[in-house]
C-alpha cells in the first residue's frame, strides 16, 4: 500500500491549501483514512478522518471550522481542505490509512495506532 501527498507549501496566514493523499495497492473505498501533523521534537498530532463512504468525519478541536476532510473513492484520493490557516497550523501533515471501516468515535479515531499505513508527508508552512 502506498500512500503519497501533494499540495503542502508556504502560505501566509489567513489563507487556504488542499492536501491530497493518492492510495495504491489495496481497495481503499473499504477503509477510514485520516491526517495528522507533526512539529520537530514533538508527537504526531491527529487532524481530522474519515469514514470509508464519508458519512462520518472527525476532527481535532483547534481545526473545526477550518479544515474540511473528504474523499473520492472513484480516484482513491483523500482530500484535506485548510481554510482560515494560523501559523500553529504549520507542520508536516501525514496521510494515514486505516485497517477499519469507520470509527467508532473521536478516541478510535485520533490514536495512531489505529492506522497501517503512512504517507511520507508534505509540509505545511504558514507565516504571520
Amino acid at each position: 500500500v502506498q500512500l503519497v501527498e501533494s499540495g503542502g507549501g508556504v502560505v501566509q496566514a489567513g489563507g487556504s491549501l488542499r492536501l491530497s493523499c493518492a492510495a495504491s495497492g489495496r481497495t481503499f473505498s473499504a477503509y477510514a483514512m485520516g491526517w495528522f501533523r507533526q512539529t520537530p521534537g514533538k508527537e504526531r498530532d491527529f487532524v481530522a478522518a474519515v469514514s470509508w463512504n464519508g458519512g462520518s468525519t472527525f476532527y481535532t478541536d483547534s481545526v473545526k471550522g477550518r479544515f474540511t476532510i473528504s474523499r473520492d473513492n472513484a480516484k482513491s484520493t483523500v482530500y484535506l481542505q485548510m481554510n482560515s490557516l494560523k501559523p500553529e497550523d504549520t507542520a508536516v501533515y501525514y496521510c494515514a490509512g486505516s485497517t477499519r471501516s469507520t470509527h467508532t468515535g473521536l478516541a478510535s479515531a485520533s490514536a495512531p495506532a489505529g492506522y497501517t499505513y503512512w504517507g511520507q508527508g508534505t509540509q505545511v508552512t504558514v507565516s504571520s
